[in-house]
């Protein structure tokens, strides 16, 4: 039986792609959801699916409502891609740069394409919901003038023509994906490398020097903290949940640590454990 995938969006985009390249081994199905609370509403209720999230870019920032989601969810992270953007900017067969008089994309997709887009000042920009969507949306309506600014896969799959490509400003455009499952059977996903990092999420008594004293621990232990990000409880002013990322190259001292650093949080939660993801190049 394939393994099932949903994503956000469809194919041809991103999300798309970073579960291709992460099971590339396997013959997958890619479910397709019209929002992130859909992928997850998809993996609580098929025992064969997993779920792709993009969780962070290295130029947009964090994705936050993906970080509460996760948590939520009870869903847990046992994987991750780091999927590199390359923008193409595509249109109907035959299309000349020099006709296109909109651009439509995904906002995000957009503002990462800002230097190639200043050359075109007198293009309209249409901000669209999804990359691949707005490829397909001009293929299916035949809109000359139109051009997307998506993969070069969703180009293909919809049968437009690329006008140029690398079109992103910055070339170390990376978008980190996180691959979760259900809790009842994320055992059912073994990873092909040892696990070694760890997504944890917590929060902390309101008191002076509480965040410093737990990564202080964690220091201490040599734990290789790679992200932190803080988000307000809501119904808890001026209370906040930390989510962490860890790496470490010894399991037992990663509990250790963890055992050292639990009677000073509350709400504490280990959101998964694995291997850290490759990187597309």
């Amino acid at each position: 039986m394939k393994k099932k995938v949903a994503i956000q969006g469809i194919a041809g985009s991103y999300h798309d792609m970073a579960a291709h390249r992460y099971y590339e081994e396997e013959e997958i199905e890619i479910v397709p959801c019209n929002t992130f609370r859909d992928v997850v509403r998809s993996v609580r209720n098929d025992a064969a699916a997993v779920g792709m999230m993009a969780i962070e870019n290295t130029i947009a920032g964090s994705l936050l409502q993906n970080h509460e989601l996760i948590r939520e969810s009870g869903c847990v992270i046992v994987g991750e891609y780091k999927l590199r953007i390359s923008h193409t900017l595509s249109a109907l067969p035959g299309t000349a740069l020099g006709e296109v008089a909109e651009v439509d994309s995904h906002p995000i997709a957009l503002m990462q394409c800002g230097d190639f887009l200043d050359t075109l000042p007198h293009v309209r920009l249409v901000e669209m919901e999804d990359t691949a969507g707005s490829a397909r949306w001009i293929a299916e309506n035949g809109l000359r003038g139109h051009a997307a600014i998506c993969s070069r896969r969703a180009a293909e799959i919809y049968g437009l023509e690329t006008l140029a490509e690398g079109i992103e400003t910055n070339r170390r455009n990376y978008t980190r994906f996180l691959v979760v499952a259900d809790r009842r059977k994320a055992e059912d996903e073994p990873g092909e490398r040892p696990k070694n990092k760890a997504s944890l999420v917590f929060a902390l008594p309101h008191t002076s020097g509480s965040l410093s004293k737990v990564l202080t621990i964690l220091s201490f232990y040599d734990m290789n903290l790679t992200k932190i990000q803080s988000l307000p409880i809501i119904g808890r002013e001026w209370e906040y949940l930390f989510y962490i990322n860890l790496t470490y190259a010894d399991y037992p001292r990663y509990r250790q640590a963890l055992d050292a650093i639990l009677p000073l949080t509350r709400d504490f939660r280990i959101l998964g454990e694995y291997a850290e993801g490759k990187q597309s190049v």
